[in-house]
């Protein structure tokens, strides 16, 4: 199976939300430790990556990340980072607070999420809609 296939049936597939910002922690520390193991970031709607990033970025995205929902996403529980795997995770997504639309239930469309963390190469995910240029600015300030 190609690259191609595998990342847009891994996409498609099941995904488990990490409901509390405790089991957020908890996963994060999962994918700390995990850091080095070839994780692509992608941010829907910017150039796809082709090289995965250093554990160092990883380690920098999550807490950037992580610092965005805490402070944008006003509710006491997250529900916005979707994973394959809570234990050993290939694919994260994680949804912009300020753009949920309806990110649960069942859609032949769902919602694409704002960024995405994958270790199978990923491909491109068309966005109907332009990242808003403070996300653009957010994503562009963590790599300089």
């Amino acid at each position: 199976m190609s690259d191609s296939n595998t990342f847009h049936q891994t996409f498609r597939g099941n995904f488990s939300s990490l409901l509390s910002w405790q089991q957020l922690d908890e996963f994060w520390s999962v994918v700390r430790h995990n850091a080095g193991a070839g994780w692509y970031l992608y941010a829907i709607g910017t150039p796809v990556p082709t090289q995965p990033a250093s554990a160092a970025d990883v380690v920098k995205f999550i807490a950037e990340v992580d610092k965005l929902l805490h402070e944008e996403h006003y509710e006491d529980y997250c529900g916005i980072v979707y994973t394959d795997s809570k234990e050993a995770p290939t694919m994260i997504k994680i949804f912009d607070p300020n753009n949920l639309g309806v990110s649960c239930g069942f859609s032949n469309n769902p919602p694409l999420p704002g960024w995405l963390m994958s270790l199978i190469p990923p491909q491109p995910l068309e966005s109907r809609r332009p990242l808003p240029a403070s996300r653009e600015r957010w994503w562009q300030t963590l790599w300089t």
